[in-house]
C-alpha cells in the first residue's frame, strides 16, 4: 500500500504540474506593468482549474506523509524523480513539446538512476 500512496503522490504532482501549464498558456503571455500581472496572477489564482491543483497539492501530501509512515525517506524520495518521465512523455501528447535525443537520454538516466537506488 506504502507504493500506491508514493505513486497516488506522483500521479498527483504530474497532474498539478499539467494543469498548470494548460492554464498558463490559455491565460495568454504574461502582461507587462504591475497592474496587469497581478490581475494575471490573480485570475490564475481563483481560476477552478487551478484551485484543482491547490487540492491535488494537499492530496499529494497527504498521501506522502502515510507512505512515510512505512517506507524510508531515501527510499521512497528518488520515485519521485517518475514525475520527470511521466511530464516529459505527457507535455509531448497534449502541449506538443518536443522529444529530444537529449531528454531521452536524461530520462534514461534518471529511470536507470531509481532502478540502482531502489535496490539498496
Amino acid at each position: 500500500m506504502s507504493h500506491v500512496l508514493v505513486l497516488v503522490t506522483v500521479l498527483l504532482t504530474v497532474y498539478a504540474q499539467l494543469i498548470v501549464k494548460w492554464q498558463v498558456l490559455e491565460a495568454g503571455p504574461f502582461p507587462h506593468g504591475l497592474p496587469d500581472q497581478l490581475l494575471f496572477l490573480f485570475r490564475l489564482v481563483i481560476n477552478p482549474w487551478i484551485i484543482s491543483v491547490y487540492l491535488a497539492a494537499l492530496a499529494a501530501g497527504l498521501a506522502w506523509m502515510a507512505a512515510m509512515t512505512k517506507l524510508q525517506l531515501s527510499y521512497a524520495y528518488p520515485f519521485m524523480s517518475l514525475s520527470f518521465v511521466f511530464v516529459l512523455v505527457l507535455s509531448a501528447v497534449f502541449f506538443h513539446e518536443p522529444v529530444t535525443w537529449q531528454k531521452s537520454a536524461g530520462i534514461a538516466l534518471v529511470v536507470l538512476g531509481l532502478a540502482i537506488g531502489s535496490q539498496g
